[in-house]
């Protein structure tokens, strides 16, 4: 499947709200960022959490300039929603922007993840309806599992998942993002075949969403910028700034 470019929008085929798309970076058919100059709105402390230590090497992004040799952060620090129920951990030269929209009615988190650069990187929401139906199933991979049992509620215990859907014989969902990391109280596909991606976790009163889609013009990605879009989203699984990415969001937490 050759995905070069970022994919257009949602399709119906699945009933999702429209917060979906909002908690994956918004509507595809918008692929550059706004770059955001706004800071966190809260207090930060040093993160307790220790460092990573992959590197990688400079080489051209899938945008194709030159991705700049970026080894995993090294100082972090700790942010708490203004809604003041959850917590996380983010290198210390990343923006958040809380509240960065209308909030769910009756109330909720609403915070964006920028780079330094002003890449949308990551979206969490809290309050959030959320509904699938689904009518089709693709080939799919798991590029990374981990459960998280802080944010366990009721006996389900959400995990953090990098996966995709589609592959180089089948392509995956037309016009739809076909990988995602975020954090998804769905279980693990079964078979040689999944459902659409739907990050979705428990979390009161309803439910939360913490990731984004997968989109080679924000999330730079080296290689040659001509790959296949699922070749891209596995290179980029390797690259320090996704390392950063999964440590953040995995560091979510009830807030004290």
């Amino acid at each position: 499947m050759r995905r070069s470019a970022w994919p257009g929008a949602i399709t119906p085929a699945v009933l999702l709200s429209l917060s979906l798309l909002t908690a994956c970076g918004g509507p595809a058919t918008q692929p550059q960022p706004t770059p955001s100059s706004a800071s966190p709105s809260a207090a930060v402390s040093p993160a307790p959490t220790a460092m990573e230590t992959t590197t990688a090497a400079a080489s051209p992004s899938a945008t194709g300039g030159t991705a700049t040799s970026t080894p995993p952060s090294d100082a972090w620090t700790t942010y708490t929603t203004a809604a003041g129920d959850l917590s996380f951990d983010l290198p210390a030269g990343w923006n958040i922007k809380d509240p960065a929209g209308e909030l769910a009615e009756g109330g909720g988190a609403f915070a964006e993840v920028t780079s330094e650069d002003g890449r949308l990187l990551a979206t969490l929401r809290t309050n959030m309806a959320t509904g699938s139906t689904c009518t089709e199933r693709y080939p799919y991979s798991v590029l990374e599992s981990q459960e998280m049992l802080q944010l366990a509620q009721s006996g389900t215990v959400p995990r953090y998942t990098f996966e995709t859907r589609g592959d180089a014989g089948t392509p995956g969902p037309p016009d739809t993002p076909a990988a995602a990391y975020g954090i998804t109280s769905a279980p693990l596909p079964e078979g040689d075949s999944a459902c659409y991606i739907f990050h979705f976790f428990t979390w009161p009163p309803n439910a939360a969403t913490f990731g984004a889609f997968y989109n080679p013009e924000l999330n730079l990605t080296p290689g040659d910028p001509s790959l296949p879009y699922l070749d891209k989203a596995k290179l980029y699984a390797q690259t320090p700034e996704y390392q950063d990415i999964k440590r953040m969001i995995t560091s979510l937490r009830p807030a004290g």
